[in-house]
């Protein structure tokens, strides 16, 4: 069965996509194991609760357009969805809302069985002092301003606390470099927005930072909070990072570090973060030459790698994105610039071109990890593999099935999708009919009886193939399997 057949059938049975690809999906090569079929994906609407995001970041400032992605959003399985509700997109008249485009969005994604976050965001020019309108600018800070931010978030919250509990205010406030975001303004500015959230939804959940890197700025802001006796007011602190590696995690030690430092141990979430799929001059991880296969394999590494350490994470993003003149990224000179870190790849006119192979895999990782498979702390192994490698384990709380995850991570993904054979013995592993799933591939292998050994010390798989991206040793039963025909 070629794979470029089996995707798609796979898009046509599950999205009616109807899409072509830029390329064919680059097959795994050295492994001789039978193939049972393909994870079978599933809807955001059919899994109960997960940990994971997906991102539909900027359509407030048109560099996305909702409507030309929305049917991709619900077959993905992810279960909660990034939305930026854009102050200056909604107030483009003093004391007049524009809600119509943000409704539809917000609807669609909940008719989906997706969960929105909401972001406060950003400033508004037709205010003085009303801060800028796109990432590094500045905040509210006049009278004016404030108080009509004020009745902005006021208004925002009413409208859609029916349907929306996460709200996070600002984003990666670290990265204004003109002194007009300083830490203590950003303080006054998350208090006045999270105890007014408090007030309207007392069960809702407020997010800060949406941190770029800097620490310092995450250390100073938890200071004053503290000073402040107003830690309270952070139910979570969001974070997010584009390192070479995607198993570089050191961002969630430092923060976890520095919440301790001040007192109290507050949830962190990975709120942005993903890989290109072809080179970029802009943007992070620009002027690296990523393929679609390598974007496939960071995502894949990031959420898991994320996931081993229990944060929830938020990947970055479902649509390509077309940065224009609305943008000070690169400077507001008209010119466009494509962040090509989308699941899906766009046309010059913004509707879909066609489905990157990242989107598949994404989804097969979205379809079996949910909240039902919490992670085995302390999952001990030990392999013959000559690589470094990441591993971490999980296990279905209602029967005890477990699912593994291992990949080679001492090195950024490469190109190249040929595995290695090693042994690798789980010390809690415990398995009665294992199979292995070729994540990025969504392919499901069956693991003869002669090829692993079960006993009271554990479980030991020999000649297992690994490679540079996230493989699973998994309970059958824990997998849904579209049989191969």
């Amino acid at each position: 069965m070629k794979t470029s057949s089996f995707l798609l059938r796979l898009a046509a049975a599950t999205l009616a996509l109807g899409s072509a690809f830029a390329q064919e999906l680059t097959p795994t090569t050295g492994i001789t194991l039978p193939v049972l079929g393909k994870v079978t994906p599933r809807a955001a609407k059919d899994v109960v609760s997960s940990s994971w995001s997906i991102g539909a970041e900027t359509i407030d400032r048109d560099f996305t357009v909702y409507k030309n992605f929305k049917k991709y959003l619900g077959p993905l399985g992810a279960k909660g969805v990034r939305l930026q509700a854009g102050w200056a997109k909604c107030e483009k008249v003093k004391g007049v809302y524009s809600w119509e485009w943000l409704d539809a969005i917000v609807n669609d994604a909940v008719a989906q069985g997706t969960r929105p976050w909401l972001e406060f965001n950003y400033g508004n020019t037709i205010y003085p002092g009303g801060g800028g309108t796109g990432l590094g600018d500045g905040f509210p800070s006049s009278p004016e301003a404030l108080a009509a931010w004020d009745r902005w978030c006021r208004a925002l919250v009413e409208r859609y606390k029916d349907r929306v509990n996460q709200w996070e205010v600002w984003n990666e406030p670290d990265l204004n470099n003109d002194g007009s975001a300083p830490v203590a303004a950003y303080v006054d500015l998350y208090i006045r927005t999270a105890t007014m959230v408090r007030e309207l939804q007392p069960k809702g959940q407020v997010w800060a930072l949406a941190l770029a890197h800097k620490m310092e700025y995450a250390d100073d802001f938890l200071g004053l909070m503290k000073a402040r006796g107003k830690l309270d007011l952070i139910d979570a602190v969001t974070f997010h990072g584009y390192p070479r590696n995607p198993d570089d995690t050191s961002y969630v030690d430092k923060l976890r570090a520095i919440s301790a430092k001040h007192g109290r141990t507050i949830p962190l979430r990975q709120g942005e973060t993903g890989a290109p799929s072809k080179y970029q001059d802009n943007f992070a991880l620009a002027k690296i030459s990523f393929t679609e296969t390598t974007h496939a394999k960071w995502d894949l590494r990031r959420l898991l790698a994320h996931h081993a350490k229990d944060v929830p994470m938020n990947l970055f993003a479902l649509s390509d994105m077309h940065y224009t003149a609305g943008s000070n990224q690169g400077g507001a000179d008209g010119k466009l610039r494509m962040n090509y870190k989308g699941l899906l790849a766009t046309n010059p006119d913004q509707t879909v071109a066609y489905v990157k192979p990242a989107y598949y895999a994404a989804q097969t990782i979205f379809a079996i990890f949910d909240d039902t498979l919490p992670r085995v702390k302390d999952y001990a192994f030990s392999t013959t593999a000559l690589r470094g490698v990441a591993l971490s384990g999980y296990r279905r709380e209602r029967d005890g099935a477990q699912v593994v995850a291992l990949w080679f991570n001492d090195a950024p993904p490469a190109d190249a999708n040929g595995v290695s054979l090693a042994n690798v013995t789980l010390l809690a592993g415990k398995f009665t009919e294992p199979v292995l799933v070729d994540v990025r591939t969504s392919t499901v292998y069956a693991l003869p009886k002669s090829s692993w050994t079960q006993s009271e010390k554990g479980a030991v798989f020999r000649g297992l193939p690994i490679y540079d991206s996230p493989m699973l040793i998994a309970e059958k039963a824990a997998v849904g399997i579209t049989a191969a025909r």
